[in-house]
């Protein structure tokens, strides 16, 4: 949105400052993100806070939710349908992948909804609309450490010590944050014109953790297609999890690549179609 200051002359004297809808490509406006980052906390710090208000387990749902699918997965898929993890113990190998995965669904399913959710604020006020759907996947990020924790004790319990390469883990975490926000830019703009798009991202959601090695390893893959399997930027993510906590085979770089790859081109197109559907939000909402 451009802000224009126009001084007309009447009995105040005072400045008048009109709103007027962006025309074609304009900055991302990080200044002005920069400007409104008391919101942006603002909002953060409520989800967080509502997230488990008045519920009897409170926090610990998010250990329970990932471990309860760990201990489903290890029992299906680990003892009953014998799927090869990699020479891991089959609760860490599954434990290790859902971690960066419900945070990926978290994160996706949050911005896509994120301004139906604010529509009010957002139907009465101007700031960067592009503070709601950043703000939604924090509450994410803050469960994601909690039940880390479980991770660890798993490792302990199992004796697997992590090799230098945890220190590429903030990337990989940051690349499941990029990959949840590619697709929920698209969605949460498109959301506000199309109500069906709620409905679509948990199916959406759920076709895509099948393929995603998370129950099965992508080793399962023939080598000489494994780099068009990054096309798919969670498998990208979840091979690198597993390599950098548990030490798996040598990280299949091309993989890895074509995931970043698709990660930037989604986020680019994904900031470009929210920027402009951004003028639309107030009166659509």
């Amino acid at each position: 949105m451009n802000t224009v200051v126009q001084h007309r002359v009447d009995r105040t004297n005072a400045p008048e400052i009109l709103i007027e809808p962006s025309r074609g490509w304009q900055a991302l406006g990080l200044k002005e993100l920069w400007e409104f980052r008391e919101l942006f906390y603002f909002l953060a710090w409520r989800d967080i806070k509502v997230r488990y208000k008045q519920t009897a387990l409170g926090a610990s749902w998010a250990i329970l939710q990932p471990l309860l699918s760990m201990l489903i997965f290890t029992l299906i898929f680990g003892i009953l349908a014998k799927i090869p993890s990699d020479g891991l113990p089959y609760p860490l190998f599954a434990y290790s992948a859902l971690l960066p995965w419900q945070l990926f669904v978290y994160a996706l399913t949050q911005s896509s909804n994120s301004l139906i959710e604010n529509a009010r604020l957002i139907s009465k006020v101007y700031f960067p609309r592009l503070v709601v759907p950043l703000a939604s996947v924090v509450a994410g990020v803050v469960d994601f450490f909690i039940a880390f924790s479980i991770l660890i004790l798993l490792m302990f319990y199992y004796g697997v010590v992590p090799t230098w390469g945890v220190l590429a883990l903030p990337f990989f975490l940051i690349l499941a944050l990029g990959a949840a926000m590619s697709v929920g830019l698209w969605m949460s703009a498109l959301n506000v014109k199309y109500r069906d798009v709620r409905y679509t991202v948990p199916f959406l959601a759920q076709a895509w953790m099948f393929a995603t090695p998370i129950v099965y390893p992508s080793s399962m893959i023939p080598e000489a297609w494994r780099w068009l399997y990054g096309l798919n930027p969670m498998a990208g993510v979840v091979e690198g999890f597993r390599w950098a906590l548990l030490g798996t085979e040598i990280l299949h770089l091309p993989l890895i690549l074509v995931s970043t790859g698709v990660v930037v081109i989604g986020l680019v197109g994904g900031l470009y179609y929210f920027k402009r559907m951004e003028k639309m939000f107030a009166d659509l909402v």
